[in-house]
């Protein structure tokens, strides 16, 4: 049975070589060395020889502790990660006959949504006899496309959904 495969560089034994160009931990060209006086070197200063650019000819290994290697990549990995931005759906909810000072509500909190970079989805419930007056609620929904025109892009045109009619808005 082979050994695992190991992600990552191939660090000590693992360099099959006969030459390599050596870094040492400083950073200065040691020039190019047998593997076995590599390994020495490293041994010597007690930290792992690691092969930085394994398609070079011949390949570059520098003397560095590899645990310190793999704990800075992850800090890196990590550092990226908590910079991403997710791009979440709010939701913002009207009926066809909405006063002005809830319709303003609604609508600031839309620009806040579409703000920090938030796609926006309006949905506009219909209830009883609301749906022989669709024209009316496609009216409310054009009022919000138009407010918000300068700061977001329709993604989703309004469409009717059962009792309900959904448009979806985008930053721009």
């Amino acid at each position: 049975m082979s050994p695992p495969k190991r992600e990552g560089p191939r660090i000590n034994e693992e360099i099959q070589v006969s030459e390599v160009r050596l870094v040492a931990e400083d950073a200065e060209q040691l020039g190019v060395v047998s593997l076995e006086a590599a390994l020495q070197c490293a041994a010597d200063a007690g930290l792992d020889l690691v092969e930085v650019s394994p398609n070079a000819s011949p390949p570059v290994c520098k003397i560095i502790d590899y645990g310190k290697l793999k704990y800075q990549e992850q800090k890196k990995k990590n550092e990226a990660r908590k910079k991403q931005k997710t791009i979440d759906v709010k939701e913002i909810k009207l009926r066809p006959n909405i006063d002005t000072h809830d319709y303003d509500v609604k609508m600031r909190n839309a620009r806040r949504f579409i703000d920090d970079g938030d796609k926006v989805k309006v949905t506009l419930r219909f209830r009883g006899r609301e749906m022989a007056h669709q024209d009316l609620g496609a009216q409310v929904l054009e009022r919000v496309r138009g407010e918000l025109d300068e700061i977001a892009k329709v993604e989703q045109m309004p469409k009717m959904e059962g009792r309900q009619m959904v448009m979806v808005m985008s930053p721009r």
